[in-house]
């Protein structure tokens, strides 16, 4: 087990087939800048920081967001968003969404996977240690994350506020769980009521469930379209289905593109619009500068009554993720607790 040691008890349990409710506070989307000479990141390090500056240009009020830096990036940030949006608070990686907490009405700190740092007994150390550093964080804040043994990468657990989760088998492989014995530990853990197991499209690695399917409201869900492998889109349906009575299934334009990949173990996130950042009120939608970008946002528009925001996410794609994957979503009085052991306006 990690030698994190954050403290505190699941708060606020929804209710069976409750309803996320917005809070008037707003959503506090939390990035994580790359580490100042990070040689993982050199060639590509400007080109997060542009992403990160543009996408929290996009954020509309009361959500906000909140850079984690360390001190020689902190000028710059602070210099494009104001020092309000930016702390001191380095963070070993940028893929915050997989490390951190998950479920964010009623937040859960799985135990980051090796795959996250490349797997294997290194890839765990690593994983561990990355973990450390937002898990101290959080406990100096006093955040009320409960802490779970289960391992599992925050990209792994979709779920859409109303006791609805979708999470990729490689979390039965993790852990050494059935499926019925996985679906009552997240049940028991998270406050469940229906979780749907799939099969990742693309086999070894993260296999995240984000890259697949996002949900765009309660008992909503919108998923890639596989014109190139019916098989595999039936089995996923299938599975959606048989996890998820009652969810309305769509499916969505997905123009993946593979042709750059920064780093051949983690894929691409390029032209996966699943990868969506969703709050209460808002989805945070990718956008690749092709023509399915306009395609993407009618269909999701369409089944959704949530606001829809553009995200140029071009520049960062290629590395595996984007909107989502780079996003730690705190609410309440977690988001303004965080913010006020940070000396930052609530």
């Amino acid at each position: 087990m990690t030698t994190r040691s954050i403290l505190g008890v699941l708060v606020g349990l929804m209710a069976a087939g409750g309803t996320a409710m917005a809070d008037d506070r707003g959503e506090l989307i939390v990035l994580a800048a790359p580490l100042t000479g990070d040689p993982y990141y050199a060639e590509v390090a400007d080109d997060i920081v542009a992403f990160h500056i543009g996408f929290a240009e996009r954020v509309v009020a009361p959500d906000r967001v909140l850079v984690l830096t360390d001190d020689d990036g902190y000028a710059s940030y602070a210099a494009a968003l104001g020092p309000d949006r930016v702390a001191v608070a380095p963070m070993a990686d940028i893929w915050i969404r997989d490390f951190g907490s998950a479920n964010p009405d009623a937040p859960v700190m799985f135990r980051y996977t090796a795959a996250g740092q490349g797997g294997g007994p290194e890839g765990q150390s690593d994983a561990d240690a990355v973990q450390d550093d937002l898990a101290w964080l959080a406990a100096e804040a006093g955040l009320g994350l409960a802490d779970s043994d289960l391992l599992n990468d925050g990209g792994n657990f979709v779920e859409d506020g109303a006791g609805n989760a979708v999470v990729s088998r490689k979390f039965l492989a993790d852990n050494g769980l059935t499926e019925a014995e996985a679906r009552a530990a997240l049940q028991t853990e998270v406050g469940l009521t229906h979780v749907a197991f799939i099969e990742a499209d693309e086999q070894g690695g993260l296999e995240h469930a984000d890259g697949v399917v996002a949900f765009v409201a309660p008992n909503t869900l919108i998923v890639n379209s596989y014109p190139e492998d019916p098989d595999y889109a039936a089995a996923l349906r299938a599975d959606l289905e048989r996890g998820l009575p009652g969810v309305a299934i769509h499916e969505i334009v997905t123009p993946y593109d593979d042709r750059e990949i920064y780093d051949p173990r983690f894929g691409s996130a390029c032209g996966l619009y699943t990868n969506a950042l969703v709050t209460p009120d808002r989805i945070y939608l990718p956008q690749f500068g092709i023509p399915e970008d306009a395609v993407a946002l009618d269909q999701v528009r369409a089944v959704s009554d949530r606001q829809v925001i553009p995200v140029p996410s071009s520049g960062v794609c290629f590395m595996g993720g984007g909107v989502r994957c780079m996003s730690w979503q705190l609410r309440g009085d977690d988001a303004a607790a965080l913010l006020m052991y940070l000396g930052l306006p609530g």
